[in-house]
């Protein structure tokens, strides 16, 4: 039923009352919201917090808002925007860890229940416009697809309006792009200057700008989530060039010089020392001067892509302040998680080396450091930077140390803030960032919404402690106790205290940890962080029984959020109900995200195309294709010849050709595939049953070909190949089927698959 109608309803109009429904309106003085959600950005990387990278935009709003020393995530992307998004822990939203790691357990599962409501579903509800813009990553990967429901997309949780990618990464220059609930190509090309982050920005404004064309007055939630500063690492050279040589000396003494403007700018609380470096991160000292070389290009990199970033969140900050609306707007700035290891020991022109297991080639890095930061490359640093990016924090990204759950937070809102600015050492953990804003904003949580009766928001107000003047220290933090808990790794923060311990996965043991250990047989240690910001001094021996305390409490938690079964593999219990072996696909479908696309690697298969050929003139186009210029294959067609280019990890192509044209007319191509030991693959190539072409692909890769999806008739990405350009859309008509069909039972490497997945987080 609608709202009961309040007018007259007459026999005609002279004898009846009209009435229309009142507007949902936002409470009196309720502001402009702005998250901006950065990704994979360390706790020491922002200029506020140490750094020496141009970071103007963010310093500026820490200078003149809040700058949070004790604010805490989940170790991953996708727990920590559920949290943020929800105010309740990532095991309670299903989301332990990435979509693509999803097992079948409620804490485990990807999917949001609709009984946590989401900060756009209820601000929607109470007169805001909002949008979101950028990553996602919060839709299980199963259910990104084209043909999938849109119950779990942005619009389908109180967005009104969409733009950006669905997974965890994309490619800045050839990203996937979806607006709304539909797929849609990049405006301009890389050689146009195209760039995502810059894309993004300008379609943040023409929503911005949409709303104030029809609603001058209506609030609004930005959800502001670059895919910066994620691998792979990339951005328009002029911000690259101006730091070169600045990384010369090396993450120990960059690490060094940050800690040391970290104390003097009154960041640390007092007595924070710099934690050691681990034992996997090899000294500066101890590289050669080709290591060195590469590895401080890579670093600039980095500081240019960030810099970038920050140039375009002033962009979007410009437009609201040439509205007059700035000063009272709320703007949030933070990042997901601790600096990312993902680029190993040696970091990689093409991240697609570590994912697949591929050692690293020094030389090869170094004949391609000039395509760093290009769209030629799907680069990322050594491990040795993610944890100078940490200073002075313990490990990364993943782990439930504080290097990989204490993160940058920023709070600037200058009509009730003022402009001064202000350090804060209260607790803060990701989940109370809902329950703050709906208290700034004068919002009572919602008892349903759309049927659903809501669960108890799990996280704390930190309003007290933003709103204190900004000569005053606040109030202690209310968010007194939060459990931790990511692939295995758990911690437990209680009133001062923290019990943590790292627990290895197939896929990453720094220190070469035994994964199969059970994890009763973990050693837990014990830090007074209230006193030992950055985990120095282990007490665990000192204190057995405030350890064995800490314990007894981390397992109560666990049952309380739905963090068990505990699982180091979760690979294990993936969702593989979309799999098959038989696929009837037409042109224009995809980008199929890898959880459902055909798994085609290392076992027999046949693709089969349904073609009605023209009689006169060059037939060209893609038939299929997956992945892009740093890994893929695809089957086209070129001067009337069935073509097979098979792209391993960016560096080794390989293509078969048929010998003979194409015939007029109705004619099936067919590509018949079939292991042929050592990791390669036979290739044989057919119209109809004749056979037109074979040869031989030396490697195949053994894991993912990336976040870049599978398509029919067209080239999803960055260029396979050279010979294909663009889209490469094969014409109309050309195609009318493809089908394919998969033999024998998928490999399965499930190491190797979680390491894979490591590129989507």
């Amino acid at each position: 039923m609608g709202q009961e109608f309040g007018g007259v309803v007459g026999r005609t109009y002279a004898d009846s009352t009209a009435w229309w429904p009142p507007l949902p309106t936002a409470p009196d003085g309720a502001p402009n919201v702005v998250v901006v959600v950065l990704d994979d950005v360390g706790y020491a990387q922002l200029g506020c917090y140490g750094s020496d990278i141009a970071t103007p935009c963010f310093d500026g709003l820490a200078a003149g808002g809040r700058r949070y020393s004790n604010f805490h995530t989940t170790a991953l992307c996708s727990p920590t925007r559920a949290c943020l998004l929800t105010g309740r822990n990532h095991h309670s939203n299903g989301m332990a860890r990435i979509v693509e790691f999803s097992a079948g357990f409620p804490g485990y599962n990807a999917t949001i229940p609709k009984e946590n409501g989401f900060l756009s579903e209820i601000l929607v509800r109470n007169g805001y416009a909002t949008f979101a813009v950028g990553k996602w990553h919060l839709t299980p990967a199963t259910e990104s697809t084209m043909g999938s429901p849109r119950d779990k997309w942005p619009l389908g949780r109180g967005f009104e309006r969409f733009y950006g990618f669905m997974g965890g990464e994309t490619d800045q220059f050839h990203p996937d792009l979806v607006y709304d609930n539909h797929p849609v190509e990049p405006p301009a090309s890389p050689e146009d200057g195209y760039h995502l982050t810059e894309d993004l920005v300008d379609k943040a404004t023409l929503f911005i700008r949409d709303l104030r064309a029809t609603a001058p007055d209506k609030p609004f939630l930005l959800w502001f989530a670059p895919g910066a500063c994620h691998a792979p690492h990339q951005a328009p050279p002029d911000f690259i060039e101006p730091y070169r040589g600045r990384f010369d000396e090396g993450w120990d003494a960059w690490r060094e010089a940050v800690f040391a403007r970290q104390v003097s700018s009154g960041l640390l609380p007092l007595g924070t020392e710099l934690s050691d470096r681990p034992s996997w991160v090899p000294a500066w000292d101890s590289l050669g001067p080709d290591e060195r070389r590469l590895y401080a290009r890579m670093m600039e990199v980095y500081a240019g892509f960030l810099t970038h970033t920050d140039a375009q969140v002033q962009r979007v900050l410009d437009v609201i302040e040439s509205m007059g609306e700035l000063d009272d707007t709320v703007v949030i700035v933070l990042s997901d998680n601790g600096a990312s290891a993902e680029g190993g020991a040696q970091g990689s022109f093409n991240e697609q080396y570590f994912f697949n297991f591929v050692p690293e080639d020094l030389e090869e890095n170094l004949r391609r450091i000039d395509d760093l930061g290009t769209p030629r490359a799907n680069n990322h640093y050594p491990w040795g930077w993610a944890w100078a990016g940490n200073t002075p924090l313990r490990r990364f990204k993943r782990d439930t140390h504080e290097g990989g759950v204490t993160d940058p937070f920023i709070v600037n809102w200058p009509a009730r803030l003022g402009r001064e600015g202000a350090t804060r050492h209260q607790y803060v953990h990701a989940i109370d960032v809902l329950p703050t804003l709906l208290d700034l904003i004068g919002i009572e949580p919602p008892p349903t919404i759309n049927g659903h009766e809501q669960t108890p928001i799990e996280g704390t107000s930190f309003a007290p402690s933003l709103l204190a003047p900004a000569g005053e220290p606040g109030p202690s933090s209310d968010h007194v106790t939060q459990y931790y808990e990511m692939m295995g790794s758990r911690a437990l923060y209680h009133d001062g205290w923290k019990a943590v311990v790292f627990h290895p996965t197939p896929f990453i043991a720094y220190d070469g940890t035994d994964v199969s250990q059970p994890f009763d047989d973990d050693a837990w240690e014990l830090y007074h962080v209230a006193e030992d910001f950055s985990e120095v001094h282990d007490v665990a021996t000192g204190e057995p029984e405030k350890l064995e305390e800490m314990k007894a409490r981390w397992w109560e938690e666990a049952a309380k959020f739905q963090v068990l079964p505990l699982n180091n593999e979760p690979g294990r219990f993936r969702d593989n109900r979309y799999r098959r072996t038989h696929y009837e696909l037409h042109p224009g479908i995809g980008p199929m995200p890898e959880a459902v696309a055909p798994l085609l690697r290392n076992r027999p298969f046949t693709i089969s195309v349904e073609l009605d050929v023209p009689a006169d003139g060059d037939v060209a186009g893609v038939l299929v294709a997956h992945g892009t210029h740093s890994g893929g294959y695809a089957l086209y067609l070129s001067g009337r010849r069935l073509h097979y280019v098979y792209n391993f990890v960016g560096t080794e192509l390989t293509t078969v050709a048929a010998e003979v044209d194409l015939p007029a007319g109705a004619v099936v191509a067919r590509l018949v595939s079939a292991p042929a030991g050592g990791g390669a693959a036979a290739i044989e190539l057919f119209y109809g049953d004749v056979p037109v072409g074979q040869g031989l692909i030396p490697r195949v890769t053994p894991v993912t070909y990336g976040t870049t999806g599978f398509t029919v008739g067209y080239q999803p990405g960055g260029p396979i190949s050279p010979a294909l350009d663009g889209r490469a859309e094969v014409p109309a008509g050309v195609v009318a089927r493809v089908v394919i069909e998969v033999a024998g039972r998928p490999p399965r490497n499930p190491a190797a698959e979680e390491r894979a997945d490591l590129a989507l987080q």
